[in-house]
């Protein structure tokens, strides 16, 4: 009989999503569950644990259920194989990381760059920033996912996942499916290449949650006249000319792209639209006005989404993550001689 195949991808839960998180990860997410959701398990879970490494507050239990109210807004369609859970709520994660750490390297966690970056310049940091490449490993390896939808930023994370499960399928036990490597699961997201949302201020760096600058980012609970405002605000070049060119034109090129991600409209032909232009601010206007109605249209359908809803297809994923969970939690245990 053969096996249902599992898509996961998972959303953190203390910080609001900007632009570019929705346009980047979220709504490609929604379209790839809603073409696959037939045919594989598709887990949306909330890391809140993973959450906790960085900030702890009472505002964490609604921003659980704030990205998973904008996976509906966004237009993904339930069925019995879409399965949202929150990762505490599934102990197997925890218990496993700790198994996975019994296999990973303290070398490979040292190469992490995230770790790196996070430790800069600091006398100390927490473990849990140092060890949360090992409970992403145990949040794919316990459901055999083989496609894991990340951006660039955890590609490596996703390779050392890889290396710890060959690891221990080598030394201990074979039940563990490797995820795909991240060139394969850029290819199944069927974007071309990852999308990358940059900064409105500073179009060398890609649009950021945690950015200083209120003008830098689009955040989805900015009203449509404050998105305007920074469309317009947004830094170009002095080059004249409107083509799409990362390299050269960074600002003009990010513009056109968000204006044809929030039109669903195929890049090339918003780049054609403006080819031997040269007004850059009939562009800014354009895409400021199309951002405004995306924006609008988004948070029409996010207000009539309840949290009770959430809340009743949560119950219904966790019973069924942890009967999945626990299962692979075994057989682990038991390749340790734990049970």
């Amino acid at each position: 009989m053969t096996k249902t195949p599992t898509i996961l991808t998972g959303i953190r839960a203390n910080s609001e999503l900007t632009l570019g998180n929705f346009l980047g990860a979220l709504i490609p997410m929604v379209r790839l569950a809603n073409q696959h959701s037939e045919t594989a398990h598709i887990n949306i879970f909330v890391p809140d644990l993973h959450s906790i490494i960085s900030e702890v507050d009472g505002e964490l239990q609604q921003n659980i259920i704030k990205p998973l109210k904008n996976y509906l807004a966004a237009g993904l369609s339930l069925n019995e194989h879409v399965h949202f859970y929150r990762q505490s709520h599934v102990p197997a994660h925890s218990e496993l990381c700790w198994i996975l750490n019994c296999v990973a390297s303290m070398g490979d966690l040292n190469r992490m760059t995230q770790f790196k970056d996070k430790s800069e310049g600091k006398e100390s940091v927490n473990v849990g920033i140092f060890d949360y490449p090992v409970l992403m490993a145990a949040d794919i390896l316990l459901y055999d996912a083989e496609y894991v939808p990340v951006g660039e930023d955890q590609f490596q994370h996703l390779e050392l996942t890889r290396r710890i499960a060959e690891k221990f399928n080598k030394q201990y036990a074979d039940i563990f499916t490797l995820p795909a490597e991240p060139k394969q699961q850029v290819a199944f997201m069927q974007v071309g290449e990852a999308i990358r949302i940059r900064d409105l201020q500073n179009p060398e760096k890609k649009m950021s949650k945690s950015s200083q600058s209120a003008n830098s980012k689009i955040m989805l609970s900015d009203t449509p006249e404050q998105a305007k405002k920074k469309i317009m605000s947004a830094t170009t070049d002095s080059v004249g000319k409107i083509s799409f060119d990362m390299f050269n034109q960074p600002g003009i090129s990010n513009l056109l792209q968000i204006d044809a991600l929030v039109n669903n409209a195929p890049l090339q032909e918003i780049v054609s639209t403006w080819a031997g232009e040269t007004h850059y601010g009939d562009l800014k206007q354009k895409v400021a006005e199309d951002v405004a109605v995306f924006l609008c249209d988004f948070q029409r359908k996010l207000a009539t989404i309840s949290d009770q809803e959430v809340l009743e297809q949560l119950k219904i994923g966790e019973e069924y993550a942890n009967k999945i969970a626990n299962a692979k939690l075994l057989e682990a245990q038991k390749a340790f001689h734990l049970r």
